[in-house]
């Protein structure tokens, strides 16, 4: 319950970091002390908020990393949360994908920084919108 409470007090701070790539909004960011249902409550407020947007979140625990992306409903055509994650995961080392809509990634164990890989949403969506 306490790291639910920990995702909605990011929300404005990550809502206030979007940013417009070719018209659509993006959130791109690093979250910490979230459960992975906070973040994909997370995930889920934050494309509510942008009623038109693409999330990408990544975060940090303890030597793993877990990413997840969200999309809404009218840009699914053109970005798919699942194939985002994929590209993300590859960075890191690790393999994820999902719904157009919503994608996850987990790695049990990284070296790899997935700083870098969050840094590359915007590259990847200038080239998918």
């Amino acid at each position: 319950m306490q790291k639910r409470k920990g995702a909605l007090n990011q929300l404005d701070e990550l809502f206030g970091q979007a940013q417009t790539i070719k018209g659509v909004k993006v959130i791109v960011g690093e979250v910490a002390n979230v459960d992975r249902e906070g973040m994909r409550q997370l995930v889920d407020s934050l494309r509510q908020r942008l009623g038109s947007g693409v999330v990408a979140l990544g975060m940090p625990d303890d030597g793993k990393v877990a990413l997840i992306a969200g999309v809404t409903k009218d840009l699914t055509a053109k970005v798919h949360a699942g194939k985002l994650i994929q590209a993300l995961a590859k960075q890191v080392g690790r393999f994820g994908g999902r719904k157009a809509g919503f994608g996850r990634g987990w790695r049990e164990k990284t070296h790899r920084p997935f700083k870098s890989a969050l840094l590359s949403v915007p590259s990847l969506l200038e080239a998918l919108l």
